[in-house]
């Protein structure tokens, strides 16, 4: 470690005599890397739309330095929900050769010609045979799926003990050209004839927030130092080869912790961070409509042995393509000075941000936006229910407080089970499993301050979707997990822990998917009061009560702090198959008679059948049969607005009002 301590005296000496000969001292490029980067293009449904204008800046980037471009993402490519399952229709053959979940995605970014990419959390979220099922080529009758043509890397995760993943593992410091779609620790890329280093790293959170089968995840602990270690030695294979460019490829959910590898790590370059959807940008950066910059492009740091380390993240859902033109010096030290504010930065594809290019967009990616715009249109035709509101899914807002989409589900949840099991009183589901909102949002023509405004879903006349229609489009985007519905019993002191898990991670600026959207109760929490740890039960729960479908209180099981009643008297809680079995944490495993029943797993007379597109029993099936049952026309539609967290009535939190529960 620390190879380039030792160039740092010659570097000065250099430096000096620049400045004496000039009075300025200019720093010297041996070599030039043009570094396209994104993460986060899992998102909105609308992200598809994007597709096109984001492709022809890569190709239009790329003409720019043919011989120095390097085309990577820090990961989540994909996530359950409409364009991942719309690829899995027959009427995707023609374009993909072989139809499957996930594969559209794929195949755009083989069209952008992408070199490696980190492996994402919802990378992972169809199971480790999900994204084996994405990477690798398939024939069929219909033609051949090629898989993805690069690499998915992270020197934290073990994929030799999954049955999936285990036969596509390969050696970390190989050319990229040599594994594709193949799962390593690192790889290697030739750029303008110089050695480029690739290393992955994913969150160490992987194993409880997605699905990874037989992966081994490391470090088992939330320590940023034990991960930086084994990323380290990762690197030091790299540079024992003789590597003296090294980008870490990084899918850390939280830009604050990628600034802290920075300062830990030896020998790494560039870091790009995925997961926290962080926008950087520079002052010549034109952004969407109503975006702020989080910090500037690309953000300065120092590693470990004194050298710099430039830190880049762009917002995802093909929104932004990350631009970042940098020099190296002979010895392979990044040379700060040379990124141009000019050329480097974060490049907006809405359209009047986009600058004039020349480059097409690739033909395979027109094909395969069109066909899956036709599967999709099928899908916004299907109309589900009615709203005269936003219903709010955004990540902000469901991972940190009530919202009305949230209510909205959650009831869905609990009138759903009651149709199996009458004594069903109450629901709880995690807000990170609501992953868009359903409405529309907007900045008025003419608007100086770009302020957003929100309504309903628009009309879409060509298929048939009226202003206020939730179709079986928005279903799908909003709950694209699809999770299954289990019941079970808790007692009342069980209930105030599964509540403490659900609130134990909330902070400012945290937006924990852990957090709850709840309906059969209310209760109040005080987040300045101790989080439930491990060996620490929690105190920030106060108040707790259980309420009919009128909202009136049926029983109070804490008030101001302290129990009431009996703390084993049960609950029947309907809640998700992922939570249920421990998903982001959840107790259940330790409830003491949970009786459970998998709604997914009835013979199916119990559901109202008035919506056929989702499994019996599943969230997507819940909302869509309780929207056709209580929302289906103008009249009945939903007319609840969202409300500041400080108007919430389901979930108070007393940072910001007092408790109305006591």
């Amino acid at each position: 470690m620390g190879k380039r301590r030792f160039v740092f005296v010659a570097m000065l000496i250099v430096g000096i005599a620049l400045v004496s000969a000039t009075g300025v001292q200019e720093p010297r490029t041996d070599f030039t890397l043009q570094l396209l980067h994104f993460a986060d293009i899992d998102g909105q449904p609308e992200a598809i739309d994007n597709v096109g204008s984001f492709s022809r800046l890569v190709a239009e980037f790329s003409d720019a330095y043919p011989a120095g471009t390097l085309v990577v993402s820090s990961g989540d490519n994909f996530i359950p929900g409409p364009r991942y399952f719309a690829a899995d229709d027959d009427a995707m053959a023609d374009v993909l050769g072989v139809p499957g979940e996930g594969r559209a995605d794929m195949l755009f970014l083989n069209a952008m010609g992408v070199t490696a990419s980190a492996v994402g959390n919802h990378d992972l979220d169809g199971g480790p045979g999900g994204l084996v099922s994405a990477v690798r080529p398939e024939s069929g009758d219909t033609g051949d799926y090629p898989g993805a043509m690069f690499p998915y890397l992270s020197a934290n995760v073990d994929f030799s003990g999954d049955e999936a993943t285990a036969p596509f593992v390969a050696d970390g410091g190989r050319v990229n050209a040599a594994i594709p779609g193949r799962f390593a620790p690192s790889a290697l890329a030739v750029v303008g004839g110089e050695v480029i280093g690739l290393v992955g790293a994913s969150t160490p959170m992987l194993d409880s927030i997605t699905t990874t089968g037989g992966l081994t995840v490391t470090p088992d602990s939330n320590s940023i130092e034990e991960l930086a270690a084994i990323i380290q030695g990762e690197v030091d294979a790299l540079t024992a080869q003789g590597v003296d460019k090294i980008v870490l490829l990084s899918h850390m959910q939280q830009l604050a912790i990628e600034e802290q590898l920075a300062g830990l790590l030896y020998d790494v370059d560039i870091i790009v961070g995925g997961g926290s959807n962080t926008l950087l940008a520079d002052r010549t950066d034109v952004l969407w409509p109503g975006d702020e910059a989080q910090d500037t492009y690309p953000m300065r740091r120092v590693g470990a042995g004194g050298d710099p380390v430039l830190l880049v993240n762009v917002d995802g859902d093909y929104r932004y393509l990350g631009r970042l033109v940098v020099g190296f010096d002979r010895d392979g030290v990044i040379i700060p000075e040379t990124v141009d504010a000019t050329v480097s930065g974060a490049y907006a594809t809405a359209d009047d941000a986009m600058p004039e290019v020349a480059a097409d967009e690739a033909p395979v990616i027109a094909a395969i936006v069109e066909d899956v715009h036709a599967v999709l249109q099928r899908r916004e035709g299907n109309i589900l229910g009615r709203t005269q509101v936003y219903l709010d899914g955004r990540r902000s807002q469901v991972r940190t407080q009530e919202t009305n989409l949230g209510d909205i589900t959650a009831d869905a949840n609990l009138w759903y089970a009651q149709q199996f099991d009458d004594a069903a009183q109450i629901s709880l589901k995690n807000g990170g499993g609501i992953r868009a909102a359903i409405g529309s949002s907007f900045v008025p023509p003419g608007s100086n301050d770009y302020t957003l405004e929100f309504g309903p879903p628009q009309a879409i006349p060509s298929v048939g979707k009226p202003e206020g229609g939730i179709s079986q489009f928005d279903i799908e985007g909003s709950l694209r997990f699809n999770n299954s519905l289990s019941l079970v019993t808790v007692t009342a002191a069980e209930l105030r822990q599964i509540l403490e898990h659900a609130v134990a991670a909330t902070e400012d600026g945290a937006t924990p998917g852990q957090f709850p959207q709840i309906g059969g109760m209310r209760f109040s929490f005080d987040p300045s009061r101790t989080a439930r740890a491990d060996g620490t039960p929690g105190d920030r729960v106060r108040d707790i009560v259980i309420v009919d479908a009128s909202g009136a209180v049926t029983d109070r099981v804490m008030v101001n702090g302290q129990m009431q009643g009996d703390p084993g008297r049960t609950f029947r809680l309907v809640t998700l198959g992922f939570l249920a079995d421990g998903g982001d944490g959840y107790p259940f495993d330790a409830l003491s008679q949970p009786a459970r029943t998998d709604l997914d797993a009835s013979d199916g007379s119990a559901d109202p059948g008035r919506a056929g597109f989702a499994a019996v029993g599943t969230e997507q099936d819940a909302l869509a049969e309780y929207l056709r049952a209580m929302h289906a026309s103008p009249a009945s539609a939903i007319a609840a607005e969202e409300t500041e967290a400080s108007e919430d009535v389901r979930i108070q939190n007393l940072s910001v009002r007092r408790s109305s529960l006591r």
